[in-house]
């Protein structure tokens, strides 16, 4: 088993339920186990500006599966959550990005590993922290990533099992 982080997102609907039904729909993939789940984020939108505000949340897993494989798993996913790719960073109902996937680092046209914008993104640092602060990630520790990319806009919201209620 590998351990994999997890970018969630969404600013379509009731985004809560979609990411917690998204990550349940992950627990119970027979090669895949959800550790941890960070809180969920309020934050503001990314590339494309003139859309609603997403919820993100970041979330650590063990997966037996390659890393193309999860990818598989991880759009289909998308795919029962009504995901349609209109406009790249635009508006979703949800979205699951592979962050990291221990011992993994690879350039390919469909699957850069690890997630090559992580370090630009307050909105997936700050909730990756939550569960990783100390991972190496290239030059810094996710930490020190979050704490160089600190963004007051982006409200941490309450309840820490929200996942679960679902």
């Amino acid at each position: 088993m590998k351990t994999v982080w997890l970018g969630l997102g969404g600013n379509i609907g009731d985004v809560q339920s979609a990411m917690a039904v998204a990550l349940n729909r992950l627990n119970e993939h027979e090669a895949i186990d959800v550790n941890k789940v960070s809180s969920l984020y309020k934050t503001p939108p990314w590339g494309v500006e003139d859309q609603p505000w997403f919820h993100n949340c970041c979330a650590e897993i063990s997966t037996s599966l390659s890393p193309e494989d999860l990818l598989e798993v991880c759009q289909a996913t998308e795919h029962a959550g009504k995901r349609e790719r209109i406009i790249r960073w635009g508006p979703r109902t949800i979205d699951i990005d592979i962050l990291v996937f221990e011992g993994v680092e690879q350039t390919e046209q469909r699957l850069t590993l690890p997630h090559p914008r992580i370090t630009e993104r307050a909105f997936v640092l700050q909730p990756f922290a939550e569960i990783a602060a100390g991972l190496p990630l290239g030059s810094k520790r996710v930490h020190e990533w979050a704490a160089s990319m600190k963004d007051d806009t982006i409200e941490k919201l309450p309840d820490a099992d929200w996942w679960k209620a679902q």
